[in-house]
């Protein structure tokens, strides 16, 4: 995927003008379920748009260049402000990869009925991926993934405080791990989902 990232200016464009577009709906995701669960946060910090530019977080942006897998801005909440805590957060959570699957599943759709010219075509078959990519990796059970949160959500009580304490102190070294190049160029994460996103982007496209 990289290589045909950097293959022309023009591939690397439509990459990041849809990558923007995904983190930025994705994050808003988090902020409505977070809004709509009583907790008025993400309106209060400025988050609560679909203007892309206020969900991008600069490291987790460059880990997607750089590597193919990457974060956005993580949205805020207040715990205190939730009636539910632990399963709120999975909601909020499970908000931001349910938007991907969302924006792929209409795409596909689109490009399946004929919809739009040979450049909307291929814009959206990039979109798709990229989507499909974003819900898959954040799914991912490590903090501060929205896997993790949700993964806590799913454990017994007992089990989800230990799960949380491990994940606080070690959450972001897994991660860098995963997503950082290892022998022959490729990434632990690329090895793991890789063989997944190709399933899904086979019944998408």
């Amino acid at each position: 995927m990289l290589d045909l990232l950097f293959a022309s200016p023009l591939a690397f464009l439509i990459f990041m003008v849809g990558l923007v577009l995904s983190i930025g709906i994705h994050e808003f995701a988090h902020c409505f379920v977070t809004d709509r669960l009583g907790d008025p946060t993400p309106r209060i910090k400025g988050r609560l748009t679909l203007n892309p530019l206020a969900h991008l977080d600069p490291v987790g942006t460059i880990a997607i260049v750089l590597t193919g897998f990457g974060w956005g801005k993580p949205a805020p909440y207040d715990p205190y402000n939730l009636k539910e805590p632990v399963r709120d957060a999975a909601l909020i959570a499970a908000a931001g990869p349910a938007s991907n699957i969302l924006i792929a599943t209409v795409l596909s759709i689109l490009i399946k009925l004929g919809v739009g010219g040979e450049f909307l075509v291929l814009f959206s078959m990039q979109l798709i991926f990229i989507n499909v990519a974003l819900a898959l990796f954040n799914l991912l059970p490590i903090h501060p993934l929205d896997g993790g949160k949700i993964m806590r959500a799913l454990l017994p009580h007992q089990a989800s405080l230990e799960y949380e304490e491990v994940m606080d102190r070690y959450g972001m070294m897994i991660l860098i791990m995963l997503i950082l190049p290892w022998a022959g160029g490729r990434s632990a994460v690329s090895a793991l989902l890789g063989p997944v996103i190709d399933v899904v982007l086979r019944i998408f496209i």
